[in-house]
């Protein structure tokens, strides 16, 4: 995210935070696809992936107050939608979620039948392969390479020092190329 837009959404945070609700809209608006995205890849249930949206949403709303301005919204509500999950995750004891469902299927932006055909397979064989590691790798991955955090706001996502998050990371590249490889 670039620092236009961090600083558009810290006006808007801190409107939000002294009771603008339009201003928590533009940011719901503008927020909801990615925590969406990254809970239904996180969760594997893209119904899951719904209510934790919604609930992220709620309790960002209930918390807005206590946002400061030098935590970044967005690394700030990911961070809620982390704890969410992980929270739902542990509840359930699921270690291996189900698959998605069709409806999820990435975009594809490739000109001919061919190469949209190449790479939906592409798509479905990372699908997978992120379904077929550990839910910690799976969710470190998915804040750098599909929501592209930098090491600094997953750390401050996670709770983690940036050091760790480095190493996870690597560990996490390392597991999923094991998958893609077999």
């Amino acid at each position: 995210m670039d620092a236009e837009a961090e600083l558009e959404d810290e006006r808007h945070a801190v409107r939000a935070s002294a009771g603008d609700a339009h201003a928590y809209a533009w940011l719901v608006a503008r927020h909801q696809g990615a925590v969406y995205r990254y809970l239904a890849r996180l969760t594997r249930a893209p119904e899951t992936a719904r209510d934790l949206t919604q609930d992220t949403f709620l309790r960002a709303y209930q918390a807005i107050r206590a946002w400061r301005p030098e935590a970044r919204f967005r690394t700030w509500l990911f961070r809620i939608a982390h704890n969410l999950a992980l929270d739902h995750l542990r509840r359930t004891g699921r270690a291996r979620m189900e698959p998605l469902e069709a409806g999820l299927d990435i975009p594809d932006p490739a000109p001919g039948p061919d190469g949209r055909l190449e790479t939906l397979q592409s798509a479905r064989r990372l699908e997978r392969a992120l379904g077929a590691i550990a839910p910690a790798h799976r969710e470190i991955l998915l804040l750098r390479e599909i929501e592209g955090m930098s090491y600094e706001d997953i750390a401050h996502a996670l709770n983690l020092n940036p050091g760790t998050v480095r190493s996870r990371i690597a560990r996490a590249r390392a597991a999923l190329l094991a998958v893609l490889k077999d």
